[in-house]
C-alpha cells in the first residue's frame, strides 16, 4: 500500500522548479516520446486491421465462401446434405474461362464467370448503390463488366464487345477460336480495382457453350450465413464432397493474409522500439532527480521515512509519466484512427501527392479498424517497460547514504 506521506512527497517531486530545468526536459521528451509511441503504434495497427477487414469483405463479397470443383461426377443439388443446407444462405452453380475482349482495335484478356440469369441477381456483389443497369437479366447474349475495365475500353450500358475464347471451333480452313457479340447490360464496381479491371459476368449456358465445357464441369458455390468461421464450415462442405475439390476463400488468398500478418506482427516490434528508447529517458530523468534530490533523500532518511518508502516514491513517478503518457497516446491514437481517411484526403490536396493509390493497395479509401484487444496489448506493454525502467533509478535512491549525503551538501 501506498502511504499519504509517499503520495504527498511524490507530488512534490512531480512539480517543476526554476532549479530542474534540464531534468523537465528529459521528463517532457520521456512523455511526449512515450504518447507518440502509442499513438502510432494504434494508428498503424488501426489501419492494417481495418486494411485486412475491408480486404477480407471485397473479397468475400465477390468470391464465394466454399467451392467445390467436381473431378468427374457432376454435382446434383440432391447430393447436397442438410448439415450443408443449414449453414448456406445461397447455393449456386457457376463456371469459368480465360477469354479475350476486343473492342476499339483493343484486346485484353479477362476471366469469364457465369451464372445461370436466377443466380445472377442473388451475388452479394450487385447489392449496392455502385451497381449501374439491370441485375436481374443475364440472357444469352448479355455481360455485366466491372468500372474499370469500361473506362479501359470506353464501354457503357448498351455498348456491344467482342468475346474471343480459348476454346476454338472446325470450319473449312481448319481450327478457329470461337467469337461472340455480347451486349453490356450492366456495370459493377466492387471496390477492388484487380476485380472490376479483370472479371466479367455472363449466362452460365452460354459460357459451357462458348468454351465447350459440359454441365458435370459446374462448380457449386456456398454462400455461407456466417462466412467467420470458415474453416469448420468448409470441413462440414468436405463431408458432404468426400471425393471433390472444396476449397474456400481463405484458401485462394492464404499468401496475402500470411503475408499482411507477418507484416503487421514486424510493424508491431518495430515501432515498440520508439516506446523503449522514450521510457529509457525515465532512467535519465530519474537517475538526475535523484541526484537533484539527495539532500531531501537524505532529510527525508534522517526523520525515519524507510528505504522501502523511498524507492516506492521514485518508482511511482517514473509509473505515473509513463502511464498518464500512455493514456495521452491512446486518445491520440484513438482520434487520428477514427479520422485517417479524413487526414488523407486533407494532405492529397494540400500537397497534391498519392498517399495510399488504389492501384496498389486495392482500395479506394484508407480503412481503419480500432481493435480494442490491440489497445490493450499496447497499453499494457507500454505501461510494463514503464514500470521495468523505474526500477533500478528507485532502488540508487534508497541505496543513499543519508551522512554522505547531507555532508557533502
Amino acid at each position: 500500500m501506498i502511504s499519504q506521506l509517499e503520495k504527498e512527497i511524490t507530488f512534490r517531486f512531480l512539480k517543476a522548479r526554476k532549479n530542474d530545468g534540464f531534468l523537465n526536459v528529459i521528463s517532457i521528451f520521456s512523455f511526449i516520446g512515450i504518447a507518440l509511441g502509442v499513438a502510432v503504434l494504434i494508428i498503424v495497427m488501426s489501419v492494417m486491421n481495418g486494411f485486412r477487414t475491408e480486404l477480407i469483405n471485397k473479397i468475400v463479397g465477390f468470391n464465394a465462401h466454399i467451392t467445390v470443383d467436381p473431378y468427374q461426377n457432376k454435382i446434383e443439388k440432391k447430393d447436397i446434405n442438410q448439415n450443408l443446407k443449414n449453414i448456406s444462405k445461397d447455393l449456386i452453380f457457376s463456371n469459368s474461362g480465360e477469354a479475350i475482349i476486343i473492342k476499339n482495335d483493343t484486346t485484353k484478356g479477362i476471366l469469364l464467370r457465369g451464372y445461370l440469369g436466377k443466380d445472377f441477381s442473388k451475388l452479394q456483389i450487385f447489392d449496392n448503390n455502385l451497381f449501374l443497369g439491370n441485375n436481374k437479366i443475364l440472357s444469352n447474349n448479355h455481360i455485366s463488366i466491372g468500372k474499370e475495365l469500361s473506362f479501359i475500353h470506353n464501354v457503357d450500358i448498351g455498348d456491344s464487345i467482342t468475346l474471343m475464347s480459348s476454346a476454338g471451333m472446325e470450319t473449312i480452313i481448319g481450327n478457329l477460336p470461337k467469337q461472340k457479340t455480347f451486349l453490356v447490360t450492366s456495370i459493377f464496381e466492387s471496390g477492388m480495382v484487380e476485380f472490376d479491371h479483370n472479371i466479367a459476368f455472363i449466362n452460365l449456358e452460354t459460357l459451357e457453350e462458348f468454351f465447350n465445357l459440359d454441365k458435370k464441369d459446374r462448380n457449386l458455390e456456398v454462400y455461407l450465413k456466417k462466412p467467420q468461421k470458415i474453416e469448420y464450415q468448409k470441413s462440414i462442405a468436405q463431408e458432404n464432397f468426400p471425393n471433390e475439390f472444396v476449397y474456400s476463400w481463405s484458401d485462394m488468398n492464404s499468401s496475402l493474409f500470411s503475408a499482411l500478418k507477418v507484416e503487421r506482427n514486424v510493424m508491431f516490434i518495430i515501432l515498440s522500439l520508439i516506446i523503449i528508447v522514450a521510457a529509457f529517458n525515465i532512467i535519465s530523468g530519474l537517475t538526475i532527480l535523484v541526484k537533484n534530490k539527495t539532500r531531501d533523500i537524505a532529510i527525508l532518511k534522517s526523520i525515519g521515512v524507510l528505504n522501502k518508502s523511498i524507492v516506492k516514491i521514485f518508482f511511482l513517478i517514473g509509473v505515473i509519466i509513463g502511464t498518464s503518457a500512455t493514456f495521452f497516446g491512446i486518445i491520440l491514437g484513438v482520434t487520428f484512427s477514427l479520422y485517417v481517411e479524413n487526414l488523407r484526403q486533407f494532405l492529397s490536396t494540400v500537397f497534391n501527392i498519392s498517399l495510399f493509390p488504389e492501384e496498389i493497395y486495392f482500395l479506394s479509401t484508407m480503412p481503419s479498424e480500432i481493435n480494442p484487444t490491440s489497445i490493450f496489448i499496447i497499453s499494457f506493454c507500454s505501461i510494463m517497460v514503464t514500470i521495468l525502467v523505474s526500477i533500478f533509478p528507485a532502488l540508487k535512491a534508497a541505496k543513499l547514504d543519508p551522512i554522505k549525503s547531507l555532508k557533502y551538501e
